[in-house]
């Protein structure tokens, strides 16, 4: 409880002080929808405080954990969201399957209305299709980043986990082959390993219990100069303590933040006076693993970037509204995130139509 109060009080001064606005109504409305604690704290605890700050206007649901078995559910919370005449925008992060469905279904009485994806996890071609504006990380540039970044802590071999469900979306298995070829340019081994699914009958735990069952076993069979990375949420929080305990390395999370696991697996608590100082907890984050020996084998983005999605997108939305601000301009969408979120992003354009951008932000080494 402590670890989720901690965190609650970071998100709120972290988006507060940098916030435009301050529990304000809007003359619309804005549909949100996040997933919940147990699949994406940091997007849910980010749609509670934008909830918060423009009360009545912004309004926050969370699709279900089971989202993959679930899709009608989430079409139908996107659309009902559609059905009310004062909800002039609606944003998704992370956009799971059923959002375009959603987004299509909307589009057919509701040509009004703004549609936004953050972290999208269907086919890019489709999702341009769909959106007025999506963000998304530059998946295939981090799978060069993250073998290179790899190589620069000591690794002499990545292993990759995931499962079926992830590496059948086109840019996470995009990412893979761009991680997999730069490996093999500068002479690291990639391995793939294969875990539950965390939507399967095992369900969270199950990948949980697996991910520290599987990491000493590696060790054991390819010593600790190997490098973790995983495309799950659930996998960060004990990836990191396993990792740091067997020695070994950890590139970087599937969507990297200094508040993505790090303070859960390392039992970091942020005072009130120090919460949304993120240099300050990337300090705490560097002692905490210097003191287990781990220091030069861990990093992180700086950014933490499906919260900035977040906040980000509501308050375009606003500006859209009041002064006709243009999704379309690359730059201009860039320039509007560093405004409202104090945070610096470099985006470029996708490639698949629309206002598809790719994100990507330094590396942070602890």
């Amino acid at each position: 409880m402590k670890k989720k109060l901690s965190l609650v009080v970071v998100l709120i001064v972290l988006f507060g002080i940098v916030g435009m606005s301050s529990a304000a109504s809007l003359p619309f409305k804005i549909g949100l929808v996040t997933g919940t604690v147990s699949q994406g704290e940091e997007e849910y605890r980010a749609g509670v405080e934008m909830a918060e700050r423009y009360p009545g206007s912004v309004i926050h649901v969370t699709y279900p954990d089971n989202f993959m078995n679930e899709q009608e559910t989430v079409i139908g919370q996107i659309v009902q969201f559609a059905m009310d005449p004062q909800v002039k925008a609606i944003i998704v992060v992370q956009s799971v399957p059923g959002t375009v469905a959603a987004f299509n279904t909307v589009r057919e009485f509701r040509d009004d209305i703004l549609l936004i994806m953050g972290s999208p996890h269907e086919a890019p071609d489709i999702v341009a299709e769909a959106a007025d504006l999506v963000l998304e990380m530059d998946q295939p540039q981090r799978g060069v980043t993250m073998a290179q970044l790899a190589k620069e802590m000591g690794a002499t071999k990545i292993l990759h986990y995931s499962f079926p469900r992830h590496m059948s979306m086109e840019l996470l298995a995009e990412r893979y082959d761009s991680m997999k070829a730069e490996a093999d340019r500068i002479g690291l081994e990639v391995i793939q390993v294969t875990t539950p699914d965390p939507m399967g009958d095992s369900g969270l735990t199950g990948t949980q219990q697996f991910i520290l069952e599987d990491i000493p076993r590696q060790v054991s069979q390819h010593g600790k100069d190997i490098a973790f990375f995983g495309t799950n949420c659930g996998m960060m929080e004990p990836a990191i303590s396993a990792s740091l305990d067997a020695g070994i390395i950890f590139v970087e999370q599937c969507c990297p933040s200094p508040y993505h696991g790090y303070p859960g697996a390392l039992g970091i608590e942020v005072p009130s006076d120090k919460a949304g100082d993120i240099d300050y907890l990337i300090a705490q984050i560097s002692d905490k693993i210097s003191a287990k020996g781990g220091t030069g084998r861990f990093a992180t983005w700086k950014a933490p970037v499906n919260m900035v999605y977040i906040e980000s997108a509501v308050e375009m939305v606003i500006r859209h509204f009041d002064t006709g601000f243009d999704f379309g301009d690359v730059k201009a969408v860039e320039a509007a995130i560093y405004e409202f979120t104090d945070v610096e992003l470099s985006l470029s354009d996708s490639g698949f139509g629309g206002n598809f951008y790719l994100v990507v932000s330094p590396s942070v080494i602890f």
